[in-house]
């Protein structure tokens, strides 16, 4: 069984920040610590999520850990079996194993605000830079995803995400065909301006 870890008073490196505001959704992330900075060992980014935010959809990572601690606000998050939910309120900190489903939103009437962690580092800041310049330029939906179906597996792939709810082969099976022919078709290089 996978345990999940919460802490609180977390301390922080300072390091170099650059804010991108999404359009679409009306968030804020602020890449307080870069894959560059840490030599890949991880990344941390604030977010800034607005009252009624979705933000992301019950997943899985296969390989990284993210830890979420709140600055202000409350974030509403389900981890492990289904309805598991905490709400984490200032100085809670969440660590989420790889393999742990995990979905975050806020569900408040109130700005929340929170430091997320991912460890290795790997494409996450790449898939999270794409997926918000893909909505400043207007190519994703109205919930913020890509409307290109192969930029959409290739961010996918990067963030070592699988989504929740569909069959785990055919959704990797389905991602690696895509994203194989997003390669042959030259597409990472409409992703790269985004690094």
């Amino acid at each position: 069984m996978t345990s999940v870890q919460l802490h609180s008073n977390l301390t922080h490196a300072s390091f170099t920040t650059e804010q991108i505001e999404n359009p679409v959704t009306g968030d804020r992330m602020t890449i307080l610590c870069s894959t560059h900075d840490s030599n890949g060992e991880y990344v941390k980014f604030q977010f800034e999520l607005p009252p009624g935010s979705q933000g992301s959809p019950l997943h899985y990572h296969d390989t990284i850990t993210e830890t979420f601690e709140v600055l202000s606000g409350s974030l509403e998050m389900q981890f492990g079996e289904s309805g598991n939910i905490k709400v984490l309120r200032p100085g809670e900190i969440l660590q989420v194993p790889p393999g742990l489903q995990h979905s975050f939103r806020n569900a408040s009437e109130d700005w929340v605000t929170f430091i997320s962690v991912v460890r290795p580092a790997g494409d996450f800041e790449h898939f999270l830079r794409s997926l918000y310049g893909l909505a400043i330029n207007g190519k994703v939906n109205k919930e913020g995803a890509p409307t290109n179906l192969l930029q959409f597996a290739l961010l996918i792939e990067k963030a070592d995400t699988i989504v929740v709810g569909l069959p785990v082969f055919l959704q990797k099976l389905m991602i690696k065909v895509l994203a194989t022919v997003a390669r042959l078709l030259r597409v990472e290089k409409s992703l790269a301006k985004y690094k």
